[in-house]
């Protein structure tokens, strides 16, 4: 014999299946504010940033067209403001075109 819920009952809140699919939060939602997550990654955008930030290429990534342009224009701010905005990518602190945060 099992020792699985008695007869009638059924499994405990919080242990069913997986969440129900949310059509318009694809990649999820961020735990705390409950915004969809980017379709777009942190690591990939920091790391295009941070190795090719001098033609913007992380800005490229994400879809702002402007930040890209104004960096390409400057080599990137002599490479200072593409490595700071590498890491801001990197830390969350940067998100998509859409304004929605990017995703681990």
């Amino acid at each position: 014999m099992g020792y699985g819920p008695p007869p009638g009952y059924g499994p405990p809140p919080g242990y069913g299946g997986a969440a129900p699919y949310d059509p318009s939060a694809p990649f999820g939602r961020h735990p705390l504010t409950g915004e969809a997550y980017s379709d777009k990654q942190k690591l990939t955008a920091g790391l295009l940033q941070i190795l090719l930030g001098g033609v913007g290429a992380g800005r490229w990534y994400l879809g702002n067209t402007g930040i890209a342009l104004a960096q390409l224009f400057t080599c990137g701010g002599l490479g200072v403001w593409a490595l700071i905005d590498g890491v801001m990518m990197l830390t969350g602190n940067v998100r998509d075109r859409h304004g929605r945060p990017l995703r681990d």
